[in-house]
């Protein structure tokens, strides 16, 4: 997926970030070596990374996949050690998760988990806080708190009940058993299961790309909202405003009478 694609110098030490002529951007977890683990240093890096790869000028959609063949195997279990040995420091670790986790979820442009191999853990957990997640057959999808005594902050046990719905939810964290693709994508943990699963999102990618931003994040900000528990309207009222004197409605008229492709 990264063919063609320029690497941004923002990245850092397991996070690789790049963006393609086509308005895609590909966030990469690079720790192949230990599967993609995520360390405290990753978390805390993530927050800012999106917010300077949402300014991006042409950025319209975010791929998140992992290097070599797995997205990726959860918390560096050696660092939890140290974390854990002091409650302050666990406190503090957690706080670092959920916001990084919240500032994937609230990133303005679709966002779309591209998942092989192991999806585990924190991997699931911002796989979870992505729009949407296309797998491999060969994935397994889990979250696995239960196998280390560890409490999963509310945060991310809200996201995936909300996504699942509760029996699903508790189904899952209950056990800490992983899940295959197909069985992921009868729960609705996954929308699309592909063999060639980075071809696949990048064509869906490319779809979204060719799309009107304003339609996407006005459904982004709705849906989020109904979610969320906030008001629909009152979060769909500034795209309308905006929609009666911004381009895209006189350019997608345009086009269908003119049997054209739209240029949003």
């Amino acid at each position: 997926m990264q063919l063609g694609r320029a690497e941004l110098s923002y990245g850092v030490p397991g996070l690789r970030v790049a963006l393609g002529d086509d308005g895609i951007a590909v966030l990469t977890l690079d720790r192949a070596e230990k599967r993609n683990a995520l360390t405290r240093e990753m978390w805390a890096a993530l927050p800012g990374l999106l917010r300077r790869l949402a300014t991006e000028p042409g950025l319209r959609v975010l791929l998140v996949t992992g290097a070599g063949g797995t997205f990726s195997a959860g918390a560096d279990i050696a660092e939890l050690q140290g974390v854990y040995a002091d409650p302050d420091s666990a406190d503090a670790y957690h706080a670092v998760n959920v916001v990084a986790e919240e500032a994937l979820a609230a990133f303005p442009h679709p966002t779309i988990a591209v998942v092989r191999g192991a999806c585990v853990g924190g991997g699931c957990q911002l796989a979870v806080a992505c729009d949407l997640r296309f797998a491999a057959p060969d994935a397994r999808l889990g979250i696995t708190p239960a196998k280390l005594g560890i409490v999963y902050p509310a945060v991310p046990t809200v996201r995936l009940a909300r996504l699942l719905g509760p029996a699903r939810a508790k189904y899952l964290l209950y056990s800490g058993e992983l899940v295959t693709a197909d069985q992921a994508l009868g729960y609705g943990l996954v929308e699309v299961v592909a063999a060639d699963v980075e071809t696949r999102a990048l064509e869906y990618a490319r779809t979204l790309a060719s799309r009107s931003a304003q339609t996407q994040g006005a459904v982004k900000a709705v849906v989020t909202a109904e979610t969320e528990g906030g008001d629909p309207q009152a979060a769909v009222a500034s795209w309308e405003r905006a929609s009666r004197t911004a381009p895209d409605v006189a350019e997608g008229l345009a086009a269908f009478l003119e049997r054209r492709t739209p240029q949003f």
